[in-house]
């Protein structure tokens, strides 16, 4: 019987602002901030590398703008580069390498370190079933024959590659016999990646992937992102919504107007 994985994402890291540091290197210069509303330590980061554009610090240079409205109005303007100072580390598991070939698209503003097929033995592997073969009975098991059968070949080719004398050297075999043997494993075998994206960025992947109708495990995952960021820098995703679909999952989506 194979193995079915279940999604898991924790955050391994937040976004941090030494705030008293950023007061003190200001009150050198005879300046101070005047913060209005509220805000968070990551949204006030964002704020104060704004402002520190302009030195627009104190009564006579700030705006009347409170912290969220400042986020705003620099997402509005197109003023983005400032969110790239905030950045998230996340640990996903329980995602299929067809997910995987995906999310590393994004290259701009993401760092990535997955598990390796290579190098680690699959044997054990656990796989990821599509929410359409899933929600059918009579797919669901011609999906679990197909795995299995492509998870007994792959322990035969382990064993046969290993068996061999093509390879003097024990750690070229293997590599050898883990690089031929991945070669028969689905797209749907479960992996595990460390993933670090700046705020930046996050929107950008929000706004391409969160409501993709044809892929529920990339809006699934999106979802659980997006509730972990828009947790501790509100502001900085004020212009998304989740919107529940015609089932039970959400999207996440583009607001029309704020």
């Amino acid at each position: 019987m194979i193995k079915i994985s279940e999604l898991s994402i924790n955050c391994l890291s937040h976004p941090s602002f030494e705030d008293g540091v950023f007061d003190d290197f200001l009150a050198k210069q005879g300046m101070q901030w005047i913060r209005r509303g509220q805000g968070s330590n990551s949204e006030h980061l964002v704020e104060a590398a704004g402002r520190l554009c302009y030195m627009s610090f104190g009564e006579s240079k700030q705006s009347p703008r409170d912290t969220n409205q400042y986020i705003f109005n620099l997402i509005s303007q197109g003023h983005e580069s400032v969110l790239e100072h905030l950045n998230w580390t996340f640990l996903i598991s329980g995602v299929s390498r067809a997910f995987t070939h995906q999310l590393v698209r994004h290259r701009v503003g993401f760092s990535y370190s997955q598990l390796s097929q290579q190098y680690h033995d699959e044997s054990e592997a656990e796989f990821v079933v599509p929410i359409e073969v899933k929600n059918d009975a009579a797919l669901f098991q011609s999906w679990c024959e197909h795995i299995e059968s492509s998870l007994e070949f792959y322990k035969r080719s382990l064993k046969a590659i290993e068996e061999s004398e093509l390879y003097d050297s024990r750690k070229e075999k293997m590599r050898a016999l883990r690089s031929a043997s991945r070669s028969i494993l689905p797209n749907a075998t479960e992996t595990k990646i460390i993933v670090t994206a700046n705020a930046r960025a996050l929107r950008h992947f929000f706004e391409m992937r969160g409501a993709i109708e044809g892929d529920y495990e990339m809006r699934t995952v999106s979802e659980k992102l997006y509730n972990i960021v828009n947790n501790d820098a509100p502001a900085l995703f004020q212009d998304f919504e989740k919107i529940a679909g015609e089932t039970d999952q959400v999207k996440i989506m583009k607001k029309h107007k704020l």
